[in-house]
């Protein structure tokens, strides 16, 4: 289906909102990643990958679920396009007393299930962890521990179904500073915990910092959401058709989104039996896998998906096309440098960020090697952020929902096969061999279903490749001369690679003639010349 003249006008007049709010969410994702990496280094510096440290990143796992299944769902796949079609058709009186009735009916939904996981803590704990300090003979006490730290950060979650929710409402008015602001606020609130309670009360005083930081998570939002007019009303208004249809799409939602936290319990489970510090090995890999990600595919894919929903609700199915193509490439052209580099970096970026204090070498050659795999799913996951948004936005969560459990189910059977001969590696490459499998499942069916021609897009992702490997090769030479023996030059080597592949990559994209080294170049320039001189 090829699109109109007239949606070729309509993409091209928004593009400019929609670079503005791709640069603010992209802010806030950078920001937050940045604050993200600063608690990582924190954290490493007190904690290293002590046993300790596991049994809080095993206790992570509960609330973050309840979350992510609850708020996470209303916010991704079901609120935001209702919401908007209710502004659009409505007016602001009624779309925003939905936003009540889903808010409460969240938050209610959110308080019911924190209350069964506190009371069954101690048989979740040992059930998703069954290895935790098996091997050094500490599993009851460290057990206990996460089950303590559970109980703790399950007033997180019921702050973060609140704050989820004024996520999607400001998302669904196209505002986004302020949900670009609340992540970092939240991670300021575990650099607190980690640095001014930790040394009194060890990892308790990170789990304190993980409640504080969702209440500023949420703090930081309420009055952007009273700004836009929103009036809270004590109304839950089940069975009214809107509140009826939120459900509706939020159900398989549910599942999907239970599907991808299930992928980190089952990576816990069988990092549990590798050893101690395994779980908290690779938890350091994936936040720092996951900064790419956040910055290029997560950023863009949440800016657009307000538009994508009001495209839809417009029957304008042909910009829709458009704007998912244009942003896939973008993702595709950023995202495969920075996933490429990384691996080839793996080694020095991880001990030039981690490696002090508590954080041995040994950790970070550990680290490392579940960081090189956990690259191996960078890409994918970015395509799927923005495929998955494109069936969203037309009203399908089942096909995204089926991948999703499809890929668990891949895992789920790698993770079984390889936890015992290759460790975090295996684990890491697990879930990155799943994650391909489910993107590439998924944009098949989104070409599928929208009719799109796929071979420009294609070409184009095969172009940007090139030049990724190309650049991973100039990276695999430079480590190997530059070396990593000690930590400064391990820095050196870091910094070095950042520069001469960047400068690799764009060099050999300018020579494939792929189009958006100039776009994104043009818009660089464009803002510099814009910026004020002298402060």
């Amino acid at each position: 289906m090829l699109p109109s003249a007239h949606g070729k006008r309509t993409v091209r007049s928004a593009s400019g909102g929609l670079a503005l709010a791709a640069v603010i969410v992209a802010f806030g994702f950078i920001g937050s990643r940045l604050l993200g990496i600063i608690r990582t280094i924190v954290i490493a510096n007190a904690f290293g990958a002590s046993p300790e440290l596991d049994a809080y990143n095993v206790a992570f796992r509960i609330p973050d679920l309840i979350f992510q299944v609850l708020a996470g769902a209303t916010l991704g796949s079901a609120f935001i396009p209702v919401f908007a079609r209710k502004f659009e058709r409505e007016g602001a009186p009624e779309a925003w007393l939905l936003a009540s009735r889903v808010l409460n009916l969240v938050v209610l939904a959110t308080a019911l299930l924190c209350s069964g996981a506190f009371v069954l803590a101690p048989r979740l704990v040992p059930a998703i962890a069954p290895g935790l300090g098996d091997d050094i003979g500490r599993s009851e006490e460290l057990t206990a521990t996460a089950v303590r730290l559970t109980r703790v950060m399950l007033l997180s979650t019921l702050l973060f179904a609140a704050s989820g929710m004024l996520t999607g409402m400001l998302n669904g008015r196209e505002r986004f500073l302020l949900p670009a602001l609340a992540p970092m606020a939240y991670n300021l609130g575990i650099i607190f915990g980690a640095v001014a309670l930790a040394d009194r009360w060890g990892v308790n005083g990170l789990a304190f910092g993980v409640v504080l930081g969702a209440a500023m998570h949420l703090g930081i939002q309420v009055p952007g959401v009273f700004a836009e007019g929103f009036r809270y009303r004590l109304s839950l208004g089940w069975g009214e058709p809107a509140v009826m249809e939120v459900a509706r799409l939020m159900a398989p939602r549910v599942v999907g989104l239970a599907a991808a936290q299930v992928n980190f319990v089952v990576t816990g489970f069988f990092a549990s039996k590798v050893g101690a510090s395994a779980i908290s090995n690779i938890t350091y890999a994936w936040l720092l896998a996951g900064l790419p990600l956040a910055i290029f595919g997560m950023a863009l894919s949440t800016a657009v998906f307000p538009r994508l929903a009001g495209q839809v609700a417009r029957e304008e199915l042909d910009e829709l096309n458009v704007t998912v193509s244009r942003v896939l490439r973008l993702i595709m052209f950023l995202t495969i440098p920075a996933a490429l580099g990384l691996a080839m970096l793996r080694e020095p970026a991880a001990i030039t960020l981690l490696e002090r204090g508590a954080f041995t070498r040994a950790d970070s050659l550990m680290t490392a090697a579940a960081l090189g795999w956990y690259c191996l799913g960078i890409v994918p996951q970015a395509g799927t952020e923005i495929h998955s948004r494109g069936f969203y936005a037309l009203g399908d969560t089942r096909t995204p929902v089926a991948l999703a459990v499809a890929a668990v189910g891949v895992n789920l059977l790698l993770g079984a096969l390889v936890w015992e001969p290759f460790g975090v590696g295996g684990l890491a490459f697990a879930v990155g061999a799943a994650s391909w499998a489910e993107w590439l499942g998924l944009y098949a069916l989104f070409v599928r279903r929208t009719g799109w021609n796929a071979a420009e897009d294609l070409g184009a992702i095969a172009r940007v490749a090139l030049a990724g490997a190309l650049m991973a090769a100039v990276l695999a030479a430079a480590t190997v001369v530059l070396g990593s023996e000690r930590r400064s030059d391990a820095a050196v080597t870091a910094a070095a690679g950042v520069a001469v592949g960047g400068l690799c990559y764009a060099a050999v994209c300018r020579a494939l003639g792929v189009p958006e080294l100039g776009d994104v170049t043009a818009r660089l320039v464009a803002r510099i010349r814009r910026a004020p001189v002298g402060g």
